[in-house]
């Protein structure tokens, strides 16, 4: 029996699957800390609400970054290949989440620090714009038939695996720490470490080799001159569609992590250990939906799977605000829980979605393209406009933003339904 062919798999999932998880480590990182330390270290004011939401601003910078980035990286990724394109999205992530643990404050140097910290933020951003597009093509354009969507689960799992490495990490040091060194030093200590989990990333993906399908592609004709031009040009519809389509996972995932923790802790007053305790139990319930929605959509079709979790995501909504507020740990552990899960709903078929819609030589482009620009109207703008729900009409409306963000995915779903 040759066990070449499953080594060559084992190989080049691990390599999507480690080189996302550290890019997701790098970015949730900034996330949690943008809730916990970064208001009154970098943007001072006499408003808590006010220093909060200039947090979440610079959080939302890299949202912005990441379509930039996805047109950059996209570019080279569909010209001179997938492997190359990703080791340097990798470096780039990590170099910038390296310095920003030794960044001064706001204390130290006035205005400067937070400028540092919003171009950091940016550099995060640009870099983690390539990654999820090419992780996703490594795994599903090396996928045996009828494994499509398992293999395009794998990337995705780098995101659980990174949260907890993340905010694990900021429980330790939770513990560990008074909040005096904590705010002082403390929280520099997982951006430190970020460049040991860069070298292993970059370690295990100097090892693959170039995707059948780029190869191939490459073989026949010549790569196409322009991409994103190409892309708009000729594929604008499945374009829309799928920045649509993602907007669902990226709201819940932002509300239920960084929103939540911030305004968990400062507004609700929830201890923070105990809530962070909280949310890495939940997480796994992300990792779970992931895993189902993968199989269900090798099942069924990643379409169909996509189409029910709009729907569970629109009834999610309505429950998310009380049960946070709920002032209930089983409650508030529900609600988090049964986001997250609906989540992997929406997030773990898209490596095999957002990839099918697109040809080969555009396709690094427009994964990362609709996958980041989806990115700005359910991600970035999640925080925001949830703490200023919270602020106008408490903790219990928060939740609105999600029932519309499934509404938006689900009409992106409507417009390639044809196709599916």
């Amino acid at each position: 029996m040759n066990l070449a062919p499953y080594r060559e798999h084992r190989r080049i999932l691990t390599a999507s699957l480690v080189g996302t998880a550290v890019e997701f480590y790098d970015f949730y990182i900034y996330g949690t800390a943008a809730a916990l330390v970064f208001g009154p270290l970098f943007f001072p004011s006499e408003s808590a609400s006010a220093q909060l939401m200039l947090s979440f601003m610079s959080f939302g910078l890299a949202f912005f970054a990441r379509p930039v980035g996805a047109i950059v990286f996209g570019h080279y990724g569909d010209r001179i290949g997938r492997k190359s394109t990703l080791v340097a999205s990798l470096m780039l992530m990590g170099v910038s989440t390296l310095l920003i643990a030794f960044l001064p404050t706001y204390a130290m140097v006035g205005w400067v620090a937070p400028l540092l910290l919003c171009i950091l933020r940016f550099g995060q951003g640009f870099g983690l714009g390539g990654e999820w597009g090419g992780a996703a093509l490594l795994a599903v354009e090396n996928a045996p038939p009828g494994w499509r969507a398992r293999f395009g689960m794998v990337p995705q799992l780098g995101a659980p695996v990174g949260f907890i490495a993340a905010n694990g990490l900021f429980l330790l040091l939770g513990l560990w720490l008074s909040d005096s060194d904590f705010a002082a030093w403390g929280w520099r200590i997982p951006f430190l470490l970020s460049a040991v989990l860069v070298g292993l990333g970059l370690w295990v993906r100097l090892k693959i080799g170039e995707t059948p399908d780029f190869a191939e592609a490459l073989e026949a004709d010549r790569p196409v001159s322009v991409p994103i031009g190409e892309l708009f040009k000729r594929h604008l519809l499945p374009t829309l569609a799928g920045t649509f389509a993602v907007v669902a996972c990226f709201a819940i995932f932002y509300l239920s992590t960084s929103f939540a923790l911030a305004h968990g802790t400062t507004a609700l007053g929830y201890p923070k250990e105990q809530f962070l305790l909280i949310q890495l139990g939940a997480i796994l319930f992300m990792a779970g939906g992931i895993v189902f929605a993968g199989y269900w959509s090798d099942a069924a079709s990643p379409h169909k799977v996509l189409t029910w979790g709009c729907g569970a995501t629109i009834l999610i909504g309505f429950a998310f605000g009380p049960a946070l507020a709920s002032q209930s740990w089983g409650l508030v552990f529900a609600g988090l829980a049964s986001a997250l899960f609906v989540m992997g709903l929406v997030y773990g078929p898209l490596g095999a979605w957002l990839t099918g819609l697109f040809p080969v030589e555009v396709r690094y482009t427009g994964a990362s393209m609709t996958f980041n620009a989806g990115g700005i109207l359910g991600g970035a703008a999640a925080p925001i406009v949830a703490q200023a729900l919270g602020d106008w009409r408490g903790t219990a409306a928060v939740g609105l933003y999600l029932a519309l963000a499934g509404v938006v995915s689900w009409l992106g779903l409507l417009m390639v339904r044809s196709s599916a």
